[in-house]
This record gives C-alpha cells, sequence and structure tokens, in this order.
C-alpha cells in the first residue's frame, strides 16, 4: 500500500522568552487545531529540528521515536487534548 504524501500542514505557534538568569531563551510550542495535541519545545534549535523531522517524515504524523527521544533529552514535551 502507498503512503501518503502530505502536502498541508498547520500548527498554532507560541513563542515566549525566558531567562535561566544568565541569559534570555526563546521557548515554544506547537498545538494541532485538529487534534489538540501539543508539543512543548525548550529551544528553538529543537522547535526547528522536530519540524524538520515532521516535514522529511513520509507519514501522516512525525515518528513517535522521534518525540519520545527529543522528550528523553528534556528538549520537548508532548500533551494531547482531554476529552
Amino acid at each position: 500500500m502507498a503512503k501518503s504524501q502530505r502536502h498541508y500542514l498547520s500548527y498554532m505557534l507560541r513563542l515566549w522568552r525566558t531567562s535561566d538568569g544568565k541569559k534570555h531563551v526563546w521557548q515554544a510550542s506547537l498545538e494541532s487545531p485538529g487534534t489538540g495535541e501539543r508539543y512543548g519545545f525548550a529551544s528553538l534549535k529543537t522547535l526547528f529540528s522536530f519540524l524538520q523531522a515532521l516535514v522529511d517524515s513520509d507519514d501522516d504524523q512525525i515518528h513517535d521515536h522521534d518525540v519520545r527521544g527529543m522528550e528523553e533529552r528534556g528538549d520537548a514535551t508532548t500533551k494531547r487534548r482531554e476529552t
């Protein structure tokens, strides 16, 4: 069976600046309007890595192991909408 090809992605992007006492750091979150799933990122670098993995993926969603790896390193968090 052929894999679906993605032509469009939609996320709400939130950015905010925090301080670790020494320097300012930008953090981010993405929220899928369709599923309510939210991804949080400790830095813009990890946000960009996530987006790159997402567009490089042939599947409809980013692979779970990619997100788990970011979570294990403390670079990202995932939250699903409560029903």
